[in-house]
């Protein structure tokens, strides 16, 4: 019954993005600001109807509702269309959003834990993001794509996302002795995606200064070159200094609820804005000092440590929550649906689907594996880390960003499409059984 709603409403994006072009000429010719107002209200419409319908008829299938709200905005290639010519827009939505996610995934991770994870989670956010950016590579060259399209999709879909993440590991209940794996998995998946923003600008920069990439030695001889270093270093030392200038602001404003809860005054509904501006504008700082926002972002989430801290707060988070999922999330996801149409998946689906299988079946295995040699991990551990590939929100944004750079790539939404597709069914559905097959989950 369920699957046969989820067919009823793909039959209903289809039929509304047949008539959508008569609808949005019809919206043109209003007057002026009218029309602007008109396509935008449309598009807004259509993200959150569309995208809480995902979430409603998921519930109880195979599908995370993020892989249906991409599909359906794929679907719905023609009714979004107004998006497309305004590029920047996109980037600007799904950038906001993302780092708001971002200092969410900061918020899961209580900071004392991090701390006594801290070493395996760099070795895997770091050194895994570049094994995993560095097997991919000559294997994408390998499948016909070339060098700028290979080094730019290997960049993107490098990390793994805690948006897609949270959601499945909060059903499990682990053993006590692994639920560090809980942990690890979550801190790598933040901290990797602003690992990947950082290596996806470095790329993309090399690209649009004309530097050959197309070959392994020529790629790496320009990642690791001086220049290319210097920046790089900038990213992350600027980004983490912008993320305690956020972190320092968080804890001020945590001395002002206090003396508020001292007083039994509680939380107050505008409380909410305090905490959805504060990654907004450590992003804005991270930037303004050339450094990187994500990472900026996650640094003041983690060192804030809302959800593991004040009582007080936890309402405000739980809203956030909620709003993350019911519209942040839903808008991301569909956003891809402007720029990929239905028969551009379709033409790339074999070659969107050994492309996922590649990034599951050997690029997350060699990246564990290697990238966790000097930890005391066991390889019970490690081969559950392996099964962590999920890829999600942040790919997705450093996708629409890196489209609205190279719009000549034709390839790198519909395969960054397609490993967010496959990720996100397969990976959900096979990591509870993968763990009590390994004895790791109660």
């Amino acid at each position: 019954m369920k699957y046969g709603k989820i067919a009823g409403l793909f039959v209903l994006a289809f039929l509304l993005n047949h008539g959508a072009p008569e609808i949005l000429d019809h919206l043109a010719r209003l007057d002026g600001p009218d029309a602007v107002i008109a396509s935008t209200l449309w598009c807004l419409g259509i993200f959150l109807v569309f995208g809480w319908a995902c979430s409603k008829l998921s519930e109880g299938t195979v599908f995370p509702n993020f892989t249906l709200q991409l599909l359906v905005g794929i679907v719905l290639h023609d009714a979004l269309g107004p998006i497309a010519p305004h590029v920047m827009i996109p980037v600007v939505v799904c950038t906001a959003l993302a780092a708001i996610i971002l200092k969410g995934g900061g918020d899961e991770v209580d900071r004392l834990d991090f701390v006594r994870i801290a070493f395996p989670t760099l070795m895997i956010a770091v050194l895994g993001y570049l094994l995993t950016f560095f097997v991919m590579f000559p294997i994408l060259m390998a499948f016909g794509l070339d060098g700028k399209t290979a080094a730019l999709l290997a960049a993107i879909l490098g990390s793994t996302d805690p948006a897609a993440l949270i959601p499945t590991l909060k059903n499990i209940l682990f053993k006590d002795e692994y639920k560090r794996l809980n942990d690890i998995a979550v801190a790598e998946s933040a901290l990797n995606d602003a690992v990947g923003a950082i290596f996806t600008a470095a790329v993309a920069a090399m690209v649009m200064a004309g530097t050959t990439v197309d070959s392994l030695a020529s790629l790496a001889g320009g990642l690791f070159g001086a220049e290319n270093m210097a920046l790089l270093g900038k990213q992350f030392i600027f980004g983490s200094i912008a993320g305690m200038v956020g972190w320092a602001a968080m804890h001020g404003y945590d001395i002002y609820k206090s003396r508020d809860h001292a007083r039994d005054i509680g939380e107050t509904a505008f409380d909410f804005a305090i905490v959805l501006a504060v990654p907004l504008l450590t992003f804005l700082l991270a930037q303004v000092i050339h450094g990187n926002g994500f990472l900026a972002a996650f640094v003041a989430g983690l060192l804030a440590n809302y959800n593991h801290g004040r009582q007080y707060f936890h309402t405000t988070l739980r809203t956030m929550e909620i709003q993350i999922e019911s519209i942040a999330k839903p808008t991301i996801f569909m956003m891809v649906g402007p720029f990929v149409a239905l028969g551009d998946l379709w033409h790339t689906a074999f070659l969107g689907m050994i492309v996922s299988l590649a990034f599951i079946l050997i690029a997350r295995p060699v990246a564990v594996m290697l990238s966790l040699l000097p930890t005391n991990l066991t390889m019970k551990d490690k081969l559950f880390l392996s099964i962590v590939r999920e890829t999600g929100v942040i790919p997705v944004v450093l996708a629409v960003i890196t489209v609205a750079q190279f719009p000549e790539l034709n390839l790198l939404m519909p395969l960054t499409a397609w490993v967010v597709i496959w990720t996100l069914t397969l990976l959900p559905a096979l990591t509870p059984w993968w763990t009590r097959k390994l004895g790791v989950a109660q």
